[in-house]
């Protein structure tokens, strides 16, 4: 056991205080539309203090990747809607479906647009991908192909059973809880 708390990153005790530290952080920052540069600069420690404990070093080959992650909170101001009056915000779950056996993924909201974003993913790394959206669903039922301009990256910093921190190719941060772990994406 002792070679183990060694070898794994500091085990499960820290990792769960890191993790509670880290939604203590997030707390009340509402996905992180209304996070002041506070709660901003103490969600990044937090989030940064985990992805050091990031138990799953390769979480491409991990089964725990798959399923669909309720997003907890974003620094991503295009998905928060942070540029948008309050009731043009998504205001109910937003959820990102991960299927690495397949290489796709789905982003959805929910209430009050039930928007969604198909896309195919092309590993980079053990731990990183590349992305590309291939279709958009406006109102979660018009399909619209996406632009080829229409790309990004994300790296899996931090999986565990029920946690996941990514950082994507533009700086911003994602913090996600496991919702559905048997979701299939179509």
């Amino acid at each position: 056991a002792i070679f183990g708390g060694i070898f794994n990153g500091g085990g499960s005790k820290r990792r769960e205080a890191a993790k509670a530290a880290l939604l203590e952080a997030i707390e009340g920052t509402q996905r992180g539309v209304a996070a002041s540069e506070e709660d901003v600069a103490a969600v990044e420690a937090a989030a940064s203090a985990l992805e050091r404990l990031n138990p799953n070093r390769q979480p491409l080959a991990s089964p725990l990747v798959n399923g669909e992650w309720e997003l907890l909170y974003t620094t991503s101001a295009s998905i928060l809607g942070a540029n948008k009056p309050w009731f043009l915000r998504p205001s109910g779950p937003i959820y990102q479906a991960i299927d690495v056996g397949r290489l796709r993924a789905r982003n959805r909201e929910t209430f009050p647009f039930f928007n969604a974003v198909d896309a195919d993913l092309t590993p980079t790394s053990r731990s990183a991908v590349n992305v590309q959206f291939v279709k958009f669903f406006i109102f979660g039922v018009a399909p619209v192909d996406a632009p080829p301009s229409a790309r990004g990256a994300l790296d899996v910093t931090y999986l565990d059973d029920d946690t996941r921190v990514s950082r994507g190719d533009r700086g911003n941060l994602f913090v996600l809880r496991m919702h559905d772990r048997d979701v299939e994406l179509p």
